[in-house]
């Protein structure tokens, strides 16, 4: 590009926000053409997007390392400064109008700043340049370039220090500067556990990661921005207050405290435009500050240091030989104020290459040496060490110095294809996108690949997907937008948003999910982490009032056929709405008035609400007895009804008390005070006096059975249990089967099965029937066989509905005798009488011994396996010879003796409560 001395050529100057960005875009776009060069790809690509939004798609280009967007008939140019074309210009311009190079102060940092100071030296407009940057180059620019005019620019808004601020207190629409990527990621893991999240923006990210980051924190769905330090070159972002979380940084050689300069360039992010800003830090508030009173002084009034030197390297380099090119730019600067540069990365990788065989051999000429040179120059975007760069850098160079001098296409889409991946945290993603880079780098040099434009293409291609990839991971990994939503109102960070339920309970907030109502009880979403669990239930509190009372008073309108009894094993006896308690039955001082509490989460409600849900359970529960279990309702009457005789009464409390089922033996001494003309009532009452068992059939059916268990179990204290399948006759016994629910059910232990009492009692009678017929009974009886009952548990049955074999009975003649039931020993006096519930021979709650560990009636072990033992009315009966089968004594004979005949059937039928 020629150098005319006729140009105008301005530098300026000032700290940030001063405009002078806006500027030099405003004067380019007045110019026939026009170059900008900026320190960053993310800087490049904002401006570029800016000037086509002004000039059109068409007359705007995009020259970064990374990527090329020339159309044909551009005639703006917006590059990295690297990547500017300061010699030879851009295809058929020669030159430019306008030239401008943004951040010029980049020329004192070690890494880069030989290449601002050559685009400072010699990048010039036709007809105007400008160079911009910090007040502190203006003495240097007097020196190096005495014709410039300088134009020092003043700060649109104050900049003042806000002290020091942790960062759960840091006020909203903040950016927090870190200067390593795992301090960026700490910082920014801190912001969503305290304040629900933040934006992520380094330099290592592809221009559509960072404008998707930066995109989220200027909509407002963060109001924190996590950066490095590529905030301070001249990222347009709406920050009101910028926080240091350090002030050290590596510059690549040493970790040193950061320069004044580097500081306010920082800082000077905070208040755009006309809008005042703040710096501070988050460091420990009882420690020491941070900032020295003079570094704060110095930033808030802009005095710094002026610069005194600039690195310089020979950008005019020869291609003649290899050893005159190092030797080339290791050449040191004759002017005052420059430098010459510490030795970078291109110059490195040069020198190990230059000391292999191969390299010497081949990089001879200025065409193999410029060659060379040139990929030498691929940037280390993967920053893995010196070594493995030089090692891929000199595996480009082999294919670019032999044959047609292309990476083999095949090679280099594999390259692309090994790092089409999406999965990965954000590391991986990460460093996926930084390979991706060096291929799309590869890409935009014209001469290395037979297809460059196509492999460009898969390059950006890829990029974008893995960019997508990243800016979900870092979303999902540092922004809770539910918790960002919470605590997101008018500035107030203690406000809280409307909350919405829907049809299914799922509460949301400001879109976001926060948890579910269940029932009246707000659960927590289980995604919550601990910390936010607190602040979930907060914004609950304070919205679901209102909620809670509608949901109250939809209660209280629903039918009876809303609401259902829950009783699982184990657990509580509950009213269940809507899939959910509301209420948990306690035992009450009558079996069929349980109390009702509610359940925790009508808490929140109103006493007079409460008590009138409490008022609307009751009536339900009592239209569920009615319907269910009328025939304890009747018996429980009964027991009270003095038009009733007082023995009939006491029969009828007792089954009342006890659910309505109770063993004929537990009843005994209460039916025998009964006149045989005062049973009439208890039939009445629906109350079937059986052989074994008295019981109203209608207190066995599957409701019933619920409805009594939960009832009996809350009396007891006990809890509740597991009842026998609905419509079953006969239990095999199992490890499954629950003994009290089956008792509880109407179920009769026989043998080691059960059986349902009301058909134990229609076998009993079958045996009656068997002896008046004359005929034999046994396990082979089509009805016996037809339940499943097996022989064991059949002889059990007789045993217990007091028969007994028949000795050498005739093939076809009855072989069964009716004794009488055994019955229960009298209790010796001053023992306490068996409670309600109770089962006769055990106390509350036992289960009842093994039946080879029975006791007799004289506390004595006794075997019951066999059902022709058992216990006679005044104690043990030895076991007979042709019970026992093996010629065993005679027993000694039994007082009173019945034998039955047919005559006494019916005075015994009439005895044990039969119809006939």
């Amino acid at each position: 590009m020629s150098r005319l001395a006729s140009a105008a050529l301005k530098a300026v100057l000032g700290p940030t926000n001063t405009g002078k960005t806006h500027l030099a875009i405003e004067r380019m776009c007045g110019h026939s053409s026009g170059l900008m060069g900026f320190p960053l790809r993310l800087l490049a690509r904002e401006v570029y997007e800016r000037v086509v939004r002004i000039k059109g798609a068409d007359q705007v280009a995009l020259l970064t390392g990374e990527e090329r967007v020339i159309p044909p008939a551009a005639r703006y140019v917006l590059a990295t400064a690297e990547a500017m074309p300061v010699r030879g210009g851009l295809g058929a311009m020669r030159d430019f109008a306008f030239v401008a190079v943004d951040e010029i102060q980049l020329a004192a940092d070690p890494e880069r700043g030989h290449v601002f100071t050559d685009r400072m030296l010699h990048a010039r407009g036709r007809e105007e340049t400008m160079l911009l940057g910090s007040a502190s180059m203006a003495p240097l620019v007097r020196s190096l370039l005495p014709r410039a005019e300088i134009v020092s620019r003043p700060r649109f808004s104050t900049l003042r220090y806000a002290g020091a601020a942790k960062l759960s207190r840091l006020p909203r629409r903040s950016a927090i500067v870190a200067f390593s990527v795992e301090e960026v990621y700490r910082v920014a893991e801190l912001l969503r556990r305290h304040r629900g999240g933040a934006a992520v923006v380094m330099g290592a990210l592809s221009p559509a990661t960072r404008n998707a980051q930066v995109a989220m924190f200027e909509a407002g769905e963060v109001d924190y921005l996590v950066a490095t330090d590529a905030i301070g070159m001249g990222l347009n972002l709406n920050v009101d207050h910028v926080a240091f979380a350090s002030l050290r940084k590596f510059d690549g050689q040493r970790t040193r405290r950061l320069t004044v300069a580097e500081m306010a360039q920082i800082a000077g992010r905070a208040g755009r435009h006309q809008r005042d800003g703040t710096f501070g830090d988050v460091g420990a508030l009882d420690g020491p500050p941070a900032f020295s009173p003079e570094e704060v002084e110095r930033i808030e009034e802009h005095r710094f240091d002026p610069i005194e030197q600039i690195f310089w390297r020979e950008a005019d380099l020869p291609m003649d030989h290899v050893g005159t090119l190092i030797e080339a730019l290791t050449e040191r600067p004759r002017r005052e104020g420059l430098r010459a540069a510490p030795e970078a990365v291109d110059l490195a990788v040069l020198r190990a290459l230059a000391d292999m065989p191969d390299v010497g051999a081949r990089a001879r000429g200025p065409a193999q040496v410029g060659r060379l040179w040139a990929a030498c120059s691929l940037p280390d975007f993967q920053k893995l060490g010196i070594e493995h760069h030089a090692r891929t850098v000199h595996r480009l160079w082999d294919w670019l110095s032999q044959g047609n001098g292309h990476i083999p296409q095949d090679w280099f889409a594999g390259q692309l294809a090994r790092l089409d991946n999406v999965q990965g945290d954000v590391d991986a993603l990460a460093g996926r996108i930084a390979a991706v880079r060096t291929w799309a780098y590869v890409a935009q040099r014209d001469d290395w690949l037979a297809q460059p434009v196509e492999m460009a293409a898969r390059a950006r291609a890829l990029e974008d997907r893995l960019s997508d990839a990243l800016h979900g991971a870092l979303r999902q990994r540092f922004v809770d937008r539910r918790t960002s939503a919470l605590l997101r109102r008018g500035g107030d960070a203690n406000a809280f948003l409307a909350v919405d339920v829907d049809d299914a309970g799922n509460v949301t907030v400001d879109g976001y999910k926060i948890g579910t109502m269940r029932g009246f009880r707000f659960a927590v979403d289980p995604t919550a982490r601990a910390g936010e669990k607190r602040l979930l239930l907060a914004a609950a509190e304070r919205r679901l009032g209102a909620h809670l009372n509608e949901m109250a008073q939809a209660l209280l309108a629903v039918d009876d056929k809303a609401f259902s009894l829950a009783s699982p094993p184990g657990g509580d006896a509950q009213i269940i709405w809507n899939g959910h308690p509301v209420a948990t039955l306690r035992s009450g001082q009558r079996l069929l008035a349980p109390d009702i509490a509610l359940d925790a989460g009508l808490g929140a409600l109103a006493p007079e609400i409460q008590q009138g849900v409490r008022d609307r359970l009751s009536v339900w529960i009592r239209g569920q007895l009615e319907r269910h279990v009328p025939a304890l309702l009747k018996m429980e009457a009964g027991a009270i009804d003095p038009a009733l005789p007082p023995p009939v009464r006491a029969v009828l409390a007792q089954l009342a008390d006890d659910g309505g089922i109770m063993s004929r033996t537990a009843l005994d001494e209460s039916l025998a005070q009964v006149a045989k003309e005062d049973r009439t009532h208890l039939r009445k009452a629906g109350v079937v006096i059986g052989v074994l068992d008295l019981y109203h059939p209608g207190l066995m059916k599957p409701s019933a059975a619920q409805w009594r268990m939960a009832l009996l179990a809350l009396r007891r204290g006990e809890p509740l249990v597991a009842l026998p399948p609905a419509g079953a006759v006969l239990l095999p016994a199992s490890e499954e089967l629950d003994e009290v629910g089956a008792r509880v059910a109407g179920f009769r232990k026989l043998g080691e099965a059960w059986l349902r009492i009301d058909m134990a009692e229609r076998l009993a009678r079958g045996a009656h029937d068997a002896i008046a017929a004359g005929k034999a009974y046994g396990a082979d009886d089509p009805t016996i066989v037809s339940i499943g009952l097996n022989e064991a548990s059949f002889l059990d049955l007789m045993r217990q509905a007091g028969f007994r074999p028949v000795p050498d009975a005739a093939e076809g003649a009855p072989n069964w005798q009716f004794k009488g039931r055994p019955k229960a020993r009298p209790r010796p006096e001053g023992e306490r009488r068996r409670q309600p519930g109770q089962r006769a021979g055990h106390p509350r709650g036992d289960k009842p011994q093994n039946r080879g560990d029975r006791k007799d009636a004289r506390g004595e072990g006794r075997k019951s396996g066999r059902p022709d033992e058992r216990q006679g009315k005044g104690g043990d009966r030895k076991p007979r010879p042709h019970d026992r089968g093996d010629g065993g004594r005679d027993r000694a004979p039994q007082p009173r003796q019945i034998v039955a005949t047919g005559k006494a059937l019916a005075g015994l039928g009439a005895l044990l409560g039969r119809e006939d």
